[in-house]
């Protein structure tokens, strides 16, 4: 800025050598005077512009500094969304996993199921059986072959109860197996409501 005012000083004193150069009737106090506003109106206006130049330097450096805040802001913020985005990420693929434990513990479910049933008809007949023999020798006296029939009608009871037992377990199982689906479906709307745009 200094250099301007000079320049600007340089040019005034330039113009104003013709004029002081030319002879007017008395021409010391008036080239003084004259002299005088021009160098006082130079000063004025170099020290305007100086304040103007002052100014704008102020307001260009705290735009600077808004421009390094807002630029800093921002780089904090794509950090923050890349870790967001990183950890709904790593969110999916634990769903993902989880879902696929959950689809083979479904099957595991269904195959003891059939499994389970098959052997509830086969007790079904093993029971009818029994009856069958039990009514057939209630009049009876059969010595060993009667302590056989009370030995396979006990072994049978207890089948009918493991079986009762395994049903239970299955049963138990499968809502276990609804309630971690619906845990599942809720988990994976919220990480799909996250994951929209605002």
């Amino acid at each position: 800025m200094p250099v301007l005012t000079l320049c600007l000083l340089w040019t005034l004193v330039t113009v104003a050598q013709p004029v002081l150069a030319a002879p007017t009737g008395s021409p010391e106090p008036a080239q003084h005077e004259e002299l005088t506003l021009l160098f006082h109106g130079t000063l004025q206006l170099g020290q305007a512009l100086n304040s103007v130049y002052r100014t704008t330097e102020a307001r260009l450096t705290e735009a600077g500094r808004s421009l390094d805040l807002y630029g800093h802001t921002l780089g904090l913020l794509g950090k923050e969304v890349s870790r967001g985005r990183a950890a709904a990420q790593e969110l999916h693929t634990s769903l993902l996993e989880i879902q696929m434990e959950e689809n083979a513990l479904q099957l595991h479910a269904e195959a003891m199921a059939q499994t389970l049933g098959e052997v509830a008809q086969r007790q079904q007949v093993l029971w009818d059986k029994v009856q069958q023999l039990e009514v057939r020798l209630q009049g009876t006296w059969l010595g060993h072959a009667r302590h056989e029939l009370e030995a396979l009608k006990a072994h049978a009871d207890k089948q009918s109860h493991i079986v009762w037992t395994l049903t239970g377990h299955m049963h138990r199982q499968r809502r276990e197996i609804v309630a971690q689906q619906q845990r599942l479906q809720e988990i994976q709307e919220r990480l799909h409501t996250a994951a929209l745009p605002a």
